[in-house]
């Protein structure tokens, strides 16, 4: 018999290894086993930028169902090596025709089926196609196979999330979770049966700047000068996802819910993963 609700969690941009441990620590969590489908953006999850075969393994292991990207993906060189091979990742689908991986996937949890779609958008960053056409097609193609379809908008320009959200409600979509920003913002909202948030957030160290070490954030606005970002330490760490019910049948979002949590004073941790 299946179920009439299936509860998902988006968690957002992951930030190297204390955003790793975070999620780790959080699935681990007796009361995540509520969570019927788990969706992270995993873009800057290995040493801030792009995403080892190791680190897509742990997080598979982890109890990760599906793993959206961006611009960043493309970052550790053995990304080439099995992009075309993970069935839990893929990367946004308005990169050119011809490039590895894929923008869509249907994820199969019990009897039920879900869509999910990862889009880049085209407000400063503009280095892939045009994206609403290409994304219209793609969620009727899906819709013809389940009802439920999630999209994760990796942009820049809030503006371009607000109006591409609105674009993906009267197409049908469930849910849709804005990332790239890694500021979680206080507008999660249900828009003509779609879960919607403009921004989800980032998971990793919240004593740095957006999940990066402030001393060298700090030299780049200071000097212009391009430095290498490190990931913050992590003493503190925190996480930023989205709760959302959806009706099975209809494919519709019932409810939304924004979530920050954070531990204080962590230390580190002898014998875990060591960072990539």
């Amino acid at each position: 018999m299946g179920k009439d609700i299936i509860k998902i969690i988006f968690f957002g941009d992951i930030v190297g290894k204390p955003g790793r441990l975070a999620v780790r620590d959080f699935l681990a969590d007796d009361t995540s086993k509520k969570y019927d489908f788990v969706i992270a953006n995993v873009e800057n999850a290995s040493h801030g930028f792009g995403l080892t075969e190791k680190n897509y393994n742990d997080f598979q292991e982890y109890g990760v169902h599906c793993m959206t990207c961006g611009n960043h993906i493309w970052d550790k060189r053995d990304i080439y090596s099995y992009i075309d091979t993970s069935d839990c990742l893929i990367r946004p689908i308005n990169y050119p025709k011809g490039t590895k991986g894929v923008g869509s996937r249907i994820f199969t949890i019990g009897d039920l089926k879900i869509g999910v779609i990862n889009i880049l958008g085209k407000v400063f960053i503009n280095l892939v196609d045009f994206q609403w056409e290409m994304v219209a097609e793609e969620i009727k193609k899906l819709k013809e196979i389940t009802p439920i379809v999630i999209v994760d908008f990796h942009a820049e320009a809030t503006a371009e999330k607000i109006c591409f959200g609105k674009y993906c409600s009267e197409l049908g979509v469930s849910a849709f979770f804005g990332t790239h920003t890694h500021v979680q913002t206080a507008d999660e909202n249900i828009v003509d049966g779609m879960a919607y948030i403009t921004d989800a957030g980032f998971c990793g160290a919240s004593d740095g700047v957006i999940g990066m070490e402030y001393n060298s954030s700090l030299s780049r606005f200071l000097t212009s000068i391009p430095e290498r970002y490190e990931v913050a330490p992590g003493k503190t760490r925190q996480i930023n996802a989205v709760e959302v019910d959806i009706d099975t049948v209809s494919g519709r979002a019932l409810a939304i819910k924004r979530i920050y949590c954070s531990n204080d004073n962590i230390e580190e941790e002898k014998g875990s993963e060591k960072e990539d």
